[in-house]
């Protein structure tokens, strides 16, 4: 298995590694003559890799016919438009020294929700011009190299402000020749995962429910101590089976420190997965020490991680910056995200993406109490892969399309309820006690086929409004974004 990105340069003979993500937008930055075009014949397939010199021989049969440039990136532009969504690997053979030409295709990134990444050919003046020299019939020249790396050095901070996931410079053309590609797949996609799963929903803090909810599904649950006595639990099914926990472990609920330490283990051994709920991500920017507000539910997160060791807070935290958003499985047949995702998102990476997996779509307005008012996305959703969700919660799962909602709000008194994949079967226990107050009462099945996701009486009181319902402005303008809203930092080398 490949070993995780590392951000540090690596020196002597050892070759640099280039982990790309398998999805994601890929920039060659760097004048001409720094063998762009070889190390993109190398590392990707032809059909990947958009060149903007392929693209002049399209229209003028001289791939070095400066006065078809705009035409040809038109057509670059497009093709690159046409990969990403359909999502495809794409690779932008150009010079992109020039912060005008890359922005349009960084844009198409954002569009499209797959990460950016530049690999710029950052080296002294003499090894372009000596590059340069070395192609016989394709020489462009000194004085539109230099130019071409005056650009380059006057946009190297933009290169570091500019929104790249990750960013890779070589510093010589032997290192870019000994440089190794490898492309690991985004953290949502698990496709070669089958199953048969379990698929649990929120639960909150409910270890007594969740345990025998794993019983009734046939999984053996036992109870040991590790070398310092923390305990821990190790979670199997005779047949197989994996678990997949929809997000929000904690908050609210008696007993999150068994929660955290049954799914974490279960995960370490490979046999369950989880998606990160709203309720774990605060927990996450709470270990980070960012400010957050101690309400809601997490004051018993709070509390009951006080009083465990800070190697076992560590550990929490490690665990839940891994945590995905979302997770795509089974080929793409099903996919697991707290609150829901629409089908244009599935698979994809971007700020929007994480903010609709765990928050859900709003209107952008609130209610009396501050809480947002949800869209019922699931009525509009026409995808292929089966959807599984929770967040808010239900009286009962029911099916909308190819969605189900499985968050039957244990922790506020009612059932922990899990789906069986492939079979579609249903199976719940009852909460043993009510751990919580719910902030809004449980939709019944008639409230959920309303467009809006709100309590009838509610609903009601807003007849007549206006609705914002355009997807980006509807994320940006949750309270919950707002109040939650972290810097996203790219991966540099």
């Amino acid at each position: 298995m490949d070993r995780p990105f590392h951000s540090e340069s690596v020196s002597g003979p050892r070759p640099r590694r280039l982990v790309i993500p398998a999805l994601s937008l890929v920039l060659l930055v760097g004048p001409s003559g720094s063998g762009k075009s070889t190390f993109a014949q190398r590392h990707f397939r032809s059909t990947e890799v958009l060149s903007s010199d392929f693209f002049r021989a399209m229209i003028t049969d001289d791939e070095a016919d400066q006065s078809a440039t705009r035409e040809a990136f038109e057509l670059l532009h497009r093709v690159a438009e046409g990969r990403l969504r359909r999502g495809r690997l794409t690779v932008i053979d150009a010079t992109n020294t020039r912060r005008d030409a890359r922005l349009p295709l960084i844009e198409l990134a954002r569009r499209y929700h797959v990460p950016c990444v530049a690999i710029i050919f950052d080296y002294p003046l003499e090894a372009y011009l000596a590059n340069d020299q070395q192609r016989p019939g394709r020489q462009v020249g000194r004085g539109v190299i230099e130019r071409q790396f005056a650009q380059l050095e006057e946009n190297r901070a933009a290169l570091v402000e500019e929104p790249f996931q990750r960013r890779y410079w070589l510093r010589s053309p032997q290192e870019a020749a000994s440089a190794i590609v490898v492309r690991r797949p985004l953290p949502s996609d698990r496709r070669w995962w089958r199953g048969p799963f379990d698929i649990v929903g929120d639960v909150h803090g409910c270890f007594d429910e969740l345990v025998e909810l794993l019983e009734h599904l046939g999984y053996q649950v036992a109870e040991q101590r590790n070398r310092s006595g923390e305990r821990q639990y190790l979670v199997a099914h005779p047949g197989g089976r994996r678990l997949v926990f929809v997000g929000d472990l904690v908050d609210r609920g008696p007993k999150i420190v068994p929660v955290l330490q049954l799914a974490m283990s279960a995960v370490a051994r490979g046999r369950a997965a989880a998606v990160m709920g709203n309720h774990d991500r605060k927990l996450l920017r709470y270990l980070e020490g960012h400010q957050v507000r101690i309400a809601h539910g997490f004051e018993a997160s709070v509390e009951q991680l006080a009083v465990e060791s800070e190697e076992f807070r560590q550990r929490v935290w490690r665990f839940l910056r891994k945590l995905p958003h979302h997770l795509v499985l089974d080929e793409g047949r099903l996919v697991v995200a707290h609150a829901g995702l629409p089908a244009e998102y599935h698979g994809r990476d971007s700020p929007v993406v994480r903010r609709i997996a765990l928050f859900g779509m709003t209107t952008g307005e609130v209610d009396e109490r501050g809480l947002p008012i949800r869209l019922n996305w699931a009525l509009d959703y026409r995808g292929r892969a089966l959807v599984v969700y929770g967040h808010t919660p239900v009286t009962e799962p029911v099916w909308i399309n190819r969605t189900i909602n499985i968050d039957t709000g244990c922790v506020f008194g009612h059932r922990l309820t899990a789906l069986r994949y492939p079979e579609l079967e249903l199976v719940s226990v009852p909460a043993r006690h009510a751990y919580a107050a719910p902030p809004r009462r449980l939709l019944t099945p008639d409230e959920l086929t309303q467009p809006l996701l709100l309590p009838s009486e509610e609903l009601a009181e807003l007849q007549g409004e206006v609705l914002v319902e355009e997807t980006s402005a509807a994320v940006a303008g949750s309270p919950e974004f707002e109040r939650d809203r972290a810097p996203e930092s790219a991966a540099q080398e």
